[in-house]
């Protein structure tokens, strides 16, 4: 595999993710550049509460747990990683928030021929459901993915219907989208493409749907519900999160990998929407997978 090429990528992938966003805001980005890599991010804009775009490269000694908890053959391992990540928080509720991940894994022991993967996907977490938003994502999921087999859409969507599920609440996080993880299979250049093809198709899956929503009047109840919700993102983000327990396991920049949580946030005791209401219809007509296509 060639590394510089997909670190050639993934920094310009970061770049055109962030200009399309600024535009989208009004307001520009501050640009944090750190040892192994660049936060580019907002707070407060005039359409994000919250936004950040993540490239790093980091290498190391030793795979952390998180990396090996599913493949132990690779303990002991000198490991390089890179990748964009990205969280996006609108300050509407009727917008959701939206995360894509895409990465490169290469781990190496001397002697032995490298061990390479990658991983990625993006999905949606609305406040208040649209169905024709989560037609909309995920027919650009399934679209981005329909030139590298008939199979390889719905077997992604599962995955992410099953990966950003909070096991302690038995509750899914959002709607879902696609997720895939130790792609290597196909040869370099397959997967590579595969990996690009989701990168690119971010935007176009998500920014429509913010277009649609951004002029939607809002008032307390809504952003109370919304920042309910966002409770259940921080604690799938600090309990589940594969990616966020390797940075942190591979001593990453902590605010960059803390970057993805919500601004504004609240827990309640055992809260239940009103029956029929539009936060019970998040539960009742989103939450639980399904078919949106």
């Amino acid at each position: 595999m060639d590394a510089r090429l997909v670190r050639d990528y993934l920094t310009a992938l970061q770049d055109r993710i962030v200009a399309e966003l600024e535009a989208f805001d009004g307001k520009p980005f501050t640009r944090d550049a750190w040892g192994r890599g660049t936060s580019i991010l907002i707070e407060e804009g005039d359409f994000f509460e919250r936004a950040g775009v993540n490239f790093s490269h980091v290498t190391g000694a030793s795979m952390p747990a998180s990396a090996t908890a599913h493949r132990p053959e690779l303990a002991g391992r000198r490991f390089e990683a890179m990748g964009v990540s990205l969280v996006l928080h609108p300050r509407n509720p009727y917008c959701p928030t939206s995360h894509m991940n895409v990465r490169c894994f290469v781990a190496t022991r001397e002697d032995e021929a490298p061990v390479w993967w990658f991983g990625g996907g993006m999905d949606l977490t609305p406040y208040y459901g649209f169905e024709e938003d989560c037609a909309h994502f995920h027919r650009t999921c399934r679209d981005a993915l329909a030139p590298f087999g008939d199979d390889i859409h719905a077997r992604y969507k599962k995955w992410c219907d099953d990966y950003f599920f909070l096991k302690h609440r038995n509750e899914p996080r959002g709607i879902g989208g696609i997720f895939f993880d130790d792609l290597n299979d196909g040869g370099f250049e397959r997967c590579f493409a595969l990996t690009l093809s989701v990168g690119d198709a971010f935007t176009a899956a998500y920014l429509p749907i913010c277009a649609k929503r951004r002029e939607l009047p809002h008032g307390e109840r809504e952003r109370d519900f919304q920042a309910y919700r966002r409770g259940r993102y921080v604690e799938f983000n600090l309990v589940w999160d594969r990616g966020t327990l390797f940075g942190l396991q591979s001593g990453g920049r902590t605010e960059s990998i803390l970057m993805s949580m919500p601004p504004v946030v609240k827990w309640r005791y055992d809260w239940r929407p009103e029956p029929g209401s539009a936060e019970a219809r998040l539960y009742t007509d989103f939450l639980p997978p399904r078919d949106w296509l």
